[in-house]
Formats: C-alpha cells, structure tokens, sequence
C-alpha cells in the first residue's frame, strides 16, 4: 500500500534541512489503520518514510499529531532487522544516521530518540565521521547535543557499554572560514563605456 500524506509540522531538526519541514510526508506499507478521531496513524509491514532528506524504514510506524499541530512518531523494527532513521544537516554535506529497535521521534520537543541496540553516526558525505553506541541515544536537534546511556549488567546478560568513536573535523570546514580565511580576490574588468559619459 502506498499512500502520500501532506502533513505540516514534522519539525525532526533545527540543524537538519529547514526545508523539510515544508515537503510532504510520503509513506509506503503493507497496510494502514488510522483514526481520524484520536489522530493517530498506524503503517505496518515493510515501512518506508520520506520527507525531504528524511528517511524513515521499519516493520511498523505509528504516528500521532497533538492538538498543536505536531507530530509525534515511534518506529519499530523487526526481528530481522532495526529500524532506521537519516537526515541532512542544514548547510552541510552531513548527514546524522542510526539504528535501533525502536526509534521515537518528537516534533515539538525537536528530538531523536533511538531506544535499545542503539547507534547513531555522522557521516561527512559518505566518510564517516562519528559513531556512538549504546542502549539509549538521545539526539537533541535544536542545541545539536547527545545523550547515550549502557545498559547495567544483568542475570539475563552483560550489559551494554557506550561506545564512541569522534574524529576532529576536517581544516578548511565552514567554520574555519568564517574565522578569517581570505576571501576569493575580486577580479575588475574594464569599461568600454566610460567613453560615453557626458561631460
């Protein structure tokens, strides 16, 4: 089943392309239950989300829109396989990526949430740049900050650590520009029409 839906207000990040706030939401899945009344839509089976430079893949997203106009969303995975979640940084060739069981994400608050087996990474095109692993990883979008959590050892198994692994950004980055690098010399071409000006 495939069906596009034009809702306004997925606000995922502040960081990530402000353009896709503006861009229909189009998802396809093996079916769809949705309640009009509590505003609530249910896809389940193979689930593919796009919106802009939003990706969004799982076995079942259910998404929720509050009173205010903002959508909240939590997708799962399958036994087989994570669910999946990418954006686009604005103004930048990055893009923030990860996998976990379930993933939560929330419009008003502008946060990412990847809950069990977590792993969110930064990739600088296609280089990856910084990986964090963990239990929980919570991405904040507006102040571009992270939380990871492990989870404690237990009867039931060792425990997850956090694991991270950032590289230093590369010279010559937008940053590195706007603190003093030369501007591109402005090259002067002559006039033929000054000849012309009127005394």
């Amino acid at each position: 089943m495939s069906l596009v839906l034009a809702l306004a207000g997925v606000s995922l990040a502040v960081h990530a392309e402000n353009a896709d706030r503006n861009k229909p939401m189009q998802v396809e899945s093996d079916a769809l239950r949705y309640d009009d009344l509590q505003q609530i839509s249910v896809f389940s089976g193979n689930v593919l989300l796009t919106k802009g430079s939003i990706v969004i893949r799982g076995e079942r997203l259910e998404v929720r829109q509050d009173p205010e106009g903002f959508q909240h969303g939590i997708v799962t995975g399958s036994a087989q396989k994570q669910a999946f979640f990418r954006q686009k940084r604005e103004g930048l060739e990055e893009f923030i990526e990860g996998e976990a069981d379930t993933i939560e994400y929330d419009g008003k608050a502008d946060t990412v949430r990847f809950v069990r087996k977590a792993e969110m990474r930064r990739l600088r095109g296609t280089t990856l740049a910084d990986e964090v692993m963990g239990e929980t990883i919570l991405y904040e979008n507006l102040t571009d900050r992270f939380t990871v959590d492990g989870a404690p050892k237990t009867a039931a198994g060792p425990g997850r650590r956090v694991r991270v692994m950032l590289t230093p950004k590369p010279e010559g980055t937008s940053a590195a520009k706007a603190a003093g690098a030369p501007a591109a010399p402005i090259v002067l071409k002559p006039s033929t029409q000054l000849d012309k000006v009127a005394p």
